[in-house]
């Protein structure tokens, strides 16, 4: 190997080229008491990449409450794990590929898919459904088409062919996301408690196998990648991008299930950022063991790669097993089974030392710990509100002019590419297959799957709203973690864990790391409130094109238990003559709406202020009254506002609503404001009472909206004047048509 000597690295500061500070390479130093070389540096900067280590975000982590009698495992393994009885359990987690998708969709987010499910089948659950957050910028761009529609098809394209349901997601656009997309991936598993797998590399001589696909130069240095700014120059990192291959990640799936249900696993990791590199040493780290690898052994598919290649190779669908001693030629049949290799490659120690030969040749010698996420440097900023929020909260609404008819602006929301149907986007997933999806995307407002063999059933969601955020860091972020909340509540499902996926700028300035630190404390404040553990989570910084950074766009994805799935409840209203009812309270805020951005192009003001005890009041109602059949439907009040919200379930549903406002003040403020603590619900006529008490009782506000009609969608004023008069096919019309008219 023709490694350049460790002079030779230090005077062409090719740490600095990998990503590395000179602080940390002299870290690395004192650690190894030496230089290191290329292989070593190469290990190191991307273990200690943001994408890996989370430097600049771990230090907040101790915020967030992780503990609850549903926890079976929170962070620090490969996703969460809660309880939902009779010995079953719901793994899942949230992971980002947002600079691949920037520089490649399609590879970018069908490896995304791809990496987030190999975390859930590596505890021992089957996949069972996947969700996705995307944010574009305007489809009048249309480099943000392409973008969009590549993503798109690589989620569909990888999930389709691998057999895990796309249940649920959603899709932003906004130039604050122009030149950087997110892709956020969340999966679920269904795991029995006997079958939990930890990865760990326990067992002093117990063998190390990589099985799974040939290992190849793609994806080297991708962590690194994904932890610096995009520039004009990112085109050129095309290769950083893995190639996902989802007909193989279907039979690693089945071997790797079939040999954790064998009994003879002690410790199995997905091969994913870094590589080979990773998955060794958070094997050992976690253990507190050592791993040697003869790397010569490592079945590739392309000649002649150096041992930095193979340790930094993020080659899709690998994993590193550790079977008991015996348990090798078990291994090896398995996975020969579904022909897939499976290779002794090393063993675990007792020294703490991750040591890699290739052949008879040492090529690296580092502590395990100090690779590990507790063993990489972190970072406490400066940090100061940003200049932008002086004009945006000087917004005063009263500069919107009042209006007689708002038929036109209602029309003109439900066109809005954020807020139209998705219809274009879920109707390429596959969202049906293993036959466990009972609630279908656009149906409600979180999916809802079966447990076979059981009446239960879980809801998942995954939620953000970046304008939200970026108008106002923590009270945007309590926000999402509460509509994630609604959202599972409106189906039936009590909330029982969530998992964060942080999208950030560049933390390094004062402005970005302000909004990180204040949007983690939201999240933190919300989840312990609310009393929803957080289980795992993933972060993405350097999120940013040509110095720009995007929205601060905290994500939460969240899973809830229906004890009885019989008892779910969908958000279209079910028949004329319904009572329209608003559970909760009022609300007029329009700050930070879509309707402010629609008559502004701009996001200003103020976002809705959350009350938690509000929220935990509601969402307790809104369980009560599902549980006892008093609702028909119910549906989240979120962006766009009332208006909105009633014109969905009037489209889902093929009817009409008459609705008076019970509101004296400005009509667009209850119209289209998205204050927070407010469901719509539809009911019997007969059940008005019952459900009054149950209101009363969680002390929730209980108003009368109108009636369900046959086809007539009409607002009117509190003194009786017409604000809205139109008719459920011209809604749908406008929410249906503006994704496909965008993009022909």
């Amino acid at each position: 190997m023709n490694e350049p000597t460790p002079l030779q690295i230090r005077a062409d500061q090719i740490y600095r080229s990998m990503g590395l500070t000179e602080a940390e390479y002299e870290r690395i130093c004192q650690i190894l008491g030496r230089l290191p070389n290329y292989t070593e540096l190469g290990m190191y900067a991307v273990l200690w990449s943001e994408h890996c280590a989370y430097k600049h975000t771990r230090p907040f982590f101790k915020l967030f409450p992780t503990s609850g009698e549903r926890i079976l495992q929170g962070p620090g393994e490969n996703a969460g794990v809660v309880d939902i009885g009779d010995g079953w359990a719901v793994v899942f987690k949230v992971e980002s590929h947002n600079h691949p998708s920037a520089i490649e969709p399609y590879q970018g987010a069908a490896t995304g898919v791809g990496g987030i499910l190999r975390d859930i089948f590596t505890m021992g659950a089957r996949p069972i459904a996947s969700l996705n957050s995307l944010r574009f910028g305007e489809l009048s761009d249309e480099r943000v088409k392409y973008l969009f529609q590549g993503v798109v098809a690589g989620i569909a394209g990888y999930g389709n062919a691998v057999g895990v349901p796309t249940v649920g997601g959603e899709v932003y656009f906004d130039d604050g996301y122009a030149g950087n997309p997110l892709v956020n991936v969340m999966a679920v598993g269904l795991v029995r408690h006997e079958m939990i797998t930890k990865a760990v590399a326990s067992g002093v001589g117990n063998p190390v196998m990589v099985v799974g696909a040939y290992t190849g130069r793609d994806g080297i240095h991708g962590a690194t990648f994904a932890s610096e700014e995009l520039t004009d120059a990112s085109e050129e990192k095309r290769p950083a991008v893995q190639v996902g291959d989802p007909f193989t990640e279907k039979l690693l799936i089945e071997a790797c299930l079939e040999l954790i249900e064998s009994g003879v696993v002690v410790g199995i990791q997905d091969m994913g950022a870094a590589g080979l590199t990773s998955s060794a040493c958070e094997m050992a780290s976690r253990a507190g063991s050592g791993i040697e690898l003869d790397i010569s052994l490592v079945p590739r598919r392309e000649p002649g790669m150096s041992a930095y290649e193979v340790m930094l190779s993020e080659s899709q669908e690998r994993m590193l097993v550790v079977p008991k001693k015996d348990a090798v030629d078990t291994v090896k049949a398995i996975f020969a089974k579904y022909g897939l290799p499976a290779v002794v490659v090393g063993k675990v120690t007792d020294d703490g030392m991750i040591r890699v030969f290739d052949g008879p040749d040492l090529v690296a010698e580092v502590p395990a710990k100090s690779l590990s996420t507790d063993g990489a440097p972190t970072y406490l900023r400066e940090a100061k509100p940003p200049a932008y929020l002086e004009q945006t909260r000087s917004f005063d609404s009263s500069s919107i002019r009042v209006q007689s008819d708002y038929t036109v602006d209602l029309l003109n929301l439900l066109d809005s590419p954020t807020i139209a149907s998705k219809r274009w986007v879920y109707r390429q997933y596959d969202h049906m297959v293993q036959l466990n999806t009972v609630v279908v995307p656009g149906a409600a407002d979180a999916a809802v799957l079966r447990v076979k063999g059981t009446s239960k059933g879980i809801a998942v969601t995954i939620d953000g709203n970046g304008r939200h955020v970026y108008l106002d860091p923590y009270q945007g972020a309590l926000g999402v973690v509460a509509e994630a909340a609604r959202n599972l509540v409106c189906t039936g499902a009590q909330p029982i864990g969530l998992t964060d996926g942080l999208n950030f700028g560049n933390p390094e300035k004062p402005e970005v790391y302000w909004q990180l630190q204040q949007a983690i404390r939201g999240l933190a404040d919300a989840a312990r409130e609310l009393d929803i553990p957080v289980a795992g989570g993933n972060a993405s910084l350097y999120n940013e094109s040509s110095g720009r950074p995007i929205y601060p766009t905290p994500i939460v994805g969240m899973v809830g238990l229906l004890e009885e799935i019989d008892n779910r409840m969908t958000s279209d209203f079910k028949a004329e003559g319904d009572v329209i009812a608003l559970l909760g309270w009022l609300g007029t805020e329009l700050g930070g709406s879509e309707f402010v951005k629609l008559k502004t192009g701009q996001a200003l003001g103020y976002p809705p202020r959350i009350d938690l005890a509000k929220e935990k009041a509601l969402q307790q109602a809104c369980l009560a009254a599902i549980a006892n059949g008093l609702i028909r439907s119910a549906h989240d009040i979120s962006e766009g506002g009332l208006a909105v919200c009633i014109a969905e379930s009037c489209i889902q549903a093929n009817l009409g609503a008459a609705v008076t406002l019970p509101w004296e003040g400005r009509p667009d403020e209850l119209l289209f404001g998205e204050s927070a603590a407010r469901i719509v619900v539809s009911l019997p006529p007969a059940n008005w009472e019952e459900l009054w008490k149950v209101a009363s009782e969680s002390k929730v506000p209980l108003t009368k909206l109108g009636v369900v009609t046959d086809g007539e969608v009409t607002f009117t004023a509190f003194d009786g004047r017409p604000l809205v008069v139109t008719h459920v096919d011209k809604l749908a019309k406008a929410w249906e048509d503006s994704l496909p008219k965008r993009l022909r």
